[in-house]
């Protein structure tokens, strides 16, 4: 009787375990072809590759997987101090998957002059930014960099215009380097944080 018991558990079990073998299988494969999916995707910021302020190369593939706002900052503008609040946001859900992304943009009154250098360490020094800033950009008309370029394209403001209005512009991307939501410059970074919060729960 013992033997007929045990000869049922085990037909009973064995698919189960060999099905989750399967998926232990499969996942990592599912995730490497994804993976490879977004790099070429077009309308994903992952193809894109910037320089830090620092000059070290960066492709946006290595956030895959995170949420990011990406900022046209400047350090000489009435939304300078906005830098207080994005490094605060940046600190407490570092560790749940969400990143800040400073690009830094001379195009608005000349409000960011300086060189990388001086940026960096007026950022640092001032707000103590530690969130990925990296080199000028222009992100309207003539030489707008092409992931600009992008963000303006899929994020448009409400009244359907493409161009960046003003100094810290934010765009809210997924988990798979898709912009979800354009923010205007005077929109606090606090008032983001819900829906940052929101992407950073959702499955890739």
């Amino acid at each position: 009787m013992r033997f007929l018991i045990l000869a049922l558990l085990i037909i009973y079990f064995c698919p189960l375990v060999f099905a989750a073998e399967s998926l232990a299988k499969v996942a990592p494969m599912n995730t490497k072809l994804l993976t490879k999916h977004l790099l070429h995707d077009d309308q994903s910021i992952y193809p894109f590759e910037l320089k830090t302020l620092a000059g070290e190369q960066v492709a946006l593939s290595e956030y895959i997987g995170k949420v990011v706002l990406i900022v046209n900052t400047a350090s000489r503008c009435g939304l300078t101090p906005q830098f207080k609040e994005l490094e605060e946001i940046y600190q407490s859900h570092k560790d749940r998957g969400f990143v800040v992304l400073g690009f830094p943009c001379n195009q608005f009154a000349n409000q960011d002059p300086g060189t990388a250098e001086e940026i960096k360490n007026f950022c640092t020094l001032n707000y103590g930014v530690t969130f990925p800033m990296f080199e000028k950009v222009r992100v309207n008309g003539e030489g707008s960099h092409p992931l600009y370029n992008l963000l303006k394209k899929n994020a448009p403001t409400d009244q359907g215009q493409s161009d960046i209005q003003w100094n810290f512009t934010k765009f809210l991307i997924n988990k798979k380097g898709y912009v979800v939501k354009r923010f205007a410059p005077q929109v606090s970074p606090r008032k983001i944080v819900p829906e940052i919060e929101s992407l950073i729960s959702q499955k890739i």
